[in-house]
């Protein structure tokens, strides 16, 4: 039995929920339009380009949060869920999941989209445990601040060992299961990293470290290919 760990946007969904997000308040009128737009796709391209500043980002996304009653941010959230979540849900995915559990593994999703966004979403696969960035949340309102450090790039792997430290796993025989070159600190961490529908520049470091590439946009689960 050993630590599963995956990545959510773009790989166990096929979009990234975080830049949804943001594009489903546009599109709901709940923030302003041409302001909110263009800055959601500005960070979007610094995302995959490696070039994010995630606190100023995080100042950003979860502005709205801070913006909106609870129960009516609940409410968008659960339309949010069924109607741009629920489609790009993978099938593959839960087959790779279902794989693990069945194995007995401990199965975890580390995701820098933060935890309001990501919970509901972790929940529909089945998966109990969650590290994401955690937003503030006093006296009933989100604050538009978050908890603790961010979980992105190298926060990942000090959330996953503040983590460890409180569960009874270990990193022996470990996987992590990733579609972007943020996660690299993470799966040079692991056992067994393994690149999932990869971006250029992890699909480049995969191939000089003989890692594992692999694809959930396909009609079968993957992991025949590689799990020994």
């Amino acid at each position: 039995m050993s630590l599963a760990i995956f990545d959510l946007d773009n790989t166990l969904i096929a979009d990234d929920s975080d830049y949804l997000w943001g594009q489903f308040l546009v599109d709901q009128g709940i923030v302003n339009k041409e302001l909110y737009e263009n800055a959601n796709i500005k960070f979007y391209e610094e995302y995959k380009k490696g070039t994010l500043n995630i606190v100023e980002f995080l100042h950003f996304s979860l502005h709205p949060l801070a913006n909106n009653d609870a129960k009516q941010l609940y409410q968008w959230r659960d339309q949010f869920i069924q109607t741009i979540i629920k489609p790009i849900l993978l099938k593959p995915a839960q087959a790779l999941i279902n794989h693990h559990r069945n194995k007995g593994d401990t199965l975890l999703v580390i995701t820098a989209t933060n935890r309001f966004v990501t919970e509901p979403i972790v929940n529909l696969y089945g998966i109990e445990n969650l590290l994401a960035t955690t937003p503030e949340f006093i006296d009933g309102k989100f604050t538009g601040r978050f908890n603790g450090i961010p979980c992105f790039q190298e926060g990942k792997v000090k959330l996953l060992e503040e983590w460890l430290k409180t569960s009874t796993e270990t990193m022996q025989g470990s996987w992590f299961y990733s579609d972007s070159h943020n996660d690299l600190p993470l799966l040079k961490l692991v056992d067994n990293p393994v690149a999932v529908d990869p971006d250029e520049k992890l699909t480049l470091f995969a191939r000089k470290n003989n890692w594992p590439i692999v694809s959930l946009r396909q009609d079968e689960c993957p992991s025949k290919h590689f799990h020994k």
